[in-house]
């Protein structure tokens, strides 16, 4: 599973909402990955952490000592991208574990054997995702992206909540959107496209189910009365390879020869507010990052705003019952 190249540059015509800021965070505007505090004994859960943005992440978190899972669909890309880590880096305590998240089946095998072998969890990087592709159905029926992108880190997070709830060190689940969240609507008549698909709508209304979900686990944890924090972030425009793995020829042209040379910034600076968001002391639940540039396109992290949709409460409520019906993966100690 392969983390975006995001975004298409769209501006943001309708003024969105909900801007979160932390209270007592570091400026995240003067903020870099050579500011993240020591990690050593904290234990990251990464997806989609083989190339891109989670490889720039995973990278960035064992360069500061963290203990890090790599959650791969595939396991050989995978172990390539931990030798390339720890040649770098000797000693880095990285371990790679399969999980393919548009299969229920797979999330529900992953969960189990780390639930079983892993005392502690600190933080949850929910970073993996798919773009574009033909209208595909996942192993369980659903639209491919709906699945992979939101439903496989809905019941991910399900399953190993209450192992990051019994860390003390500020544990956090963090959901990584997409500026095209403001462009995405969520179809609860057709989630699946099965009347009417298009790959990029599709690819939005994912992220937007991204990000109704983060800010909805915000409003349920604080309402539990939880530790975990649920933080968000985006990536602005950065140059990875999700648009060359879609099957579109339009969508690989576009983005690789005409947005990304032009646009792109590079993973390691498109990591940063999804780095600042896991490991910034002091950050609040439902705060949501992503660059500071013109249109949120580039740049060093800053505090940024929802679509109104991602935090209106029925939508989220609705999201979160389709998400339970569909993944069978229940949060008891937030309902």
């Amino acid at each position: 599973m392969t983390e975006p190249l995001n975004e298409t540059g769209a501006s943001n015509k309708n003024a969105p909402s909900h801007k979160t800021t932390p209270s007592n965070a570091p400026d995240p505007s003067k903020w870099n990955a050579d500011l993240i505090p020591d990690l050593t004994g904290r234990v990251f859960v990464v997806t989609g952490a083989n190339s891109g943005l989670g490889l720039a992440t995973t990278r960035a978190l064992a360069r500061r000592g963290a203990d890090v899972v790599l959650a791969v669909r595939d396991e050989a890309k995978g172990r390539a991208a931990a030798d390339a880590i720890t040649r770098e880096l000797p000693g880095a305590r990285l371990d790679v574990r399969r999980i393919d998240l548009a299969d229920l089946g797979s999330v529900r095998a992953f969960a189990a054997r780390l639930r079983a072998e892993r005392p502690r969890i600190d933080v949850l990087v929910n970073n993996a995702g798919v773009m574009a592709p033909p209208r595909t159905l996942s192993a369980d029926g659903h639209e491919l992206q709906f699945a992979a992108n939101h439903l496989g880190h809905f019941a991910l997070t399900g399953l190993l909540l209450d192992h990051l709830a019994a860390t003390g060190d500020e544990p956090r689940v963090v959901t990584v959107s997409s500026i095209q969240h403001r462009k995405g609507t969520l179809d609860f008549s057709d989630i699946h496209g099965a009347r009417r698909y298009s790959p990029t709508g599709h690819y939005s209304q994912s992220k937007l189910a991204n990000t109704v979900f983060g800010h909805e686990l915000h409003r349920r944890l604080t309402a539990a009365g939880s530790p975990v924090s649920s933080v968000l972030a985006h990536p602005g425009y950065t140059a990875t390879n999700l648009q060359n793995d879609t099957p579109v020829a339009l969508v690989r042209w576009v983005y690789g020869r005409i947005l990304g040379p032009l646009l792109a910034q590079a993973p390691e600076t498109g990591a940063l507010p999804q780095l600042y968001a896991a490991t910034a002391p002091g950050v609040e639940s439902g705060a949501f990052f992503g660059p500071d540039g013109p249109g949120e396109l580039r740049g060093a992290p800053k505090p940024v705003a929802y679509a109104p949709a991602a935090t209106d409460p029925e939508t989220g409520r609705r999201l979160w019952e389709l998400s339970e019906e569909l993944t069978e993966v229940r949060y008891p100690a937030l309902a």
